[in-house]
């Protein structure tokens, strides 16, 4: 209920998605009148009609060009700042959708955008085809400097080369949601199934995925960045189901999945020390004077007793409980240095 609190005196924002299809009204209405509106209001997938101000004005013979900075509110979003272009030109018959610099193109299989095509997703392209009504024009979409931002999200493991992506479902971002993540897993899994891959290895952070890569010869696009969300991963997967999943983290947070927590982000969870003392109890040791599941980790490690090994069976158990029953699981633990400390 505090973090509830807490997200809700949080400002919102807007996704690529609703600021591409403002600067696109905005030019599309100024190659027909010559006039650009300023601020231009746009209608959201749930109703709402947010306001936009231009950034970016300039018509010409048969164009007109409109662009918007993107706010995401309080959200960490990388794309926060950056500015969202829109030319739009004569054309037909309907809409044509190009991306500019900046704006990626879709190369692999797996997305529901095909591949060669510019990495405008369906809602967003839905937005700005009724915002200008059908019309028979080609829409470009660029984002200046979005290639090197594009170096910051996950855009190149899932074959989309060149810049950002414009995306959004609702056009609304929330701030500190855990969507967009899931939403990025479950891309990360359509990509891998559609390049024929059955084992995927999930892990919550970069040392725990070099830790993988060092030790299972598998390719990038078989790597899905789960973040804390393991729940969500589970949820993607008992509907996508894969014949073999790798798993790893670090202690702590596997810690907390052998626990039977499906988030692992330290504000939804917690190690529950008690609970991994005695783990280390039953295996003849004792960690009264452990004061974090590192510290636990240390004393079982001094003693030569295997607290990683169990940790990592149970987190499998906790695992294999969410998924389906032919999916094989395997679980790795691993410490801060990216040494595995535990194997299920």
């Amino acid at each position: 209920m505090t973090r509830d609190r807490k997200r809700r005196g949080l400002r919102r924002g807007f996704t690529t998605g609703a600021c591409a299809t403002a600067a696109a009204a905005a030019a599309f209405e100024a190659l027909a009148s010559g006039v650009f509106p300023d601020p231009v209001t746009i209608r959201l997938p749930g109703g709402e009609t947010p306001s936009f101000p231009l950034a970016r004005k300039a018509l010409g013979d048969g164009w007109a060009e409109a662009g918007v900075v993107k706010d995401a509110g309080d959200d960490p979003d990388v794309t926060h700042g950056a500015l969202i272009l829109a030319r739009v030109e004569r054309g037909g018959p309907g809409i044509a959708f190009r991306a500019g610099a900046g704006v990626g193109t879709v190369m692999r299989p797996g997305l529901p955008i095909p591949p060669g095509e510019p990495a405008i997703n369906p809602v967003p392209r839905r937005m700005i085809e009724d915002a200008l009504g059908g019309a028979d024009v080609v829409v470009t979409l660029s984002i200046p400097g979005g290639a090197e931002l594009a170096k910051r999200t996950l855009n190149e493991r899932l074959g989309i080369v060149g810049g950002l992506s414009i995306l959004g479902t609702t056009g609304i971002v929330v701030p500190y949601s855990c969507g967009a993540w899931i939403a990025a897993i479950r891309a990360g899994v359509d990509v891998a199934r559609a390049a024929g891959h059955d084992h995927l290895a999930a892990c919550t952070g970069r040392t725990s995925e070099r830790a993988v890569r060092a030790r299972l010869n598998l390719p990038e696009t078989a790597m899905i960045d789960m973040g804390d969300f393991a729940g969500g991963l589970f949820k993607v997967l008992r509907k996508t189901p894969v014949a073999r999943l790798t798993l790893a983290g670090g202690f702590a947070k596997l810690a907390k999945l052998a626990q039977g927590e499906t988030n692992l982000h330290s504000g939804a969870s917690r190690v529950d020390m008690a609970w991994l003392g005695g783990l280390l109890a039953d295996l003849g040791g004792d960690g009264s004077g452990a004061e974090t599941g590192a510290g636990m980790l240390a004393i079982a490690r001094r003693d030569g007793l295997p607290l990683g090994d169990r940790v990592a069976a149970l987190a499998r158990g906790v695992a294999a409980s969410h998924l389906p029953a032919h999916t094989d699981v395997e679980v790795l633990v691993v410490d801060r240095e990216g040494e595995v400390v535990g194997h299920a």
